[in-house]
């Protein structure tokens, strides 16, 4: 499975460029999320707002690999990850919509422990 939509990943890329432009200022913005990746035989699930516009590789979000936290993650390690056994990779959540803000669902899952989206 493709973990990105073209639409998807123009939006991710805008949303990068219009944060590099603010970013370390009190004008940071706070995005809804753009994608939901998850891993369909353990843990692992991703948050994306945005792809950062020099290194389009790296994207920005709220990662819970057994601890939610907001960081880059690498869309190319994300892209080769194969569970050891069956084979299979990360897939991208085609139901899921963002309900609220990326730092709404870090203060979420801060309390809970995990990302419940």
């Amino acid at each position: 499975m493709q973990l990105l939509t073209s639409e998807q990943e123009s939006q991710l890329l805008t949303n990068g460029k219009k944060q590099a432009a603010v970013r370390g200022t009190a004008d940071e913005i706070d995005f809804e999320p753009v994608v939901k990746l998850f891993n369909p035989y353990g843990p692992g699930t991703w948050l994306l707002t945005e792809l950062d516009p020099e290194q389009p590789d790296i994207a920005f979000g709220l990662a819970d690999l057994g601890y939610p936290e907001l960081g880059s993650i690498s869309m190319s390690e994300l892209k080769e990850w194969r569970h050891p056994l069956l084979g299979q990779g990360i897939e991208r959540d085609l139901y899921w919509s963002p309900q609220r803000t990326l730092s709404a669902y870090a203060d979420e899952a801060r309390k809970a422990g995990y990302i419940a989206a």
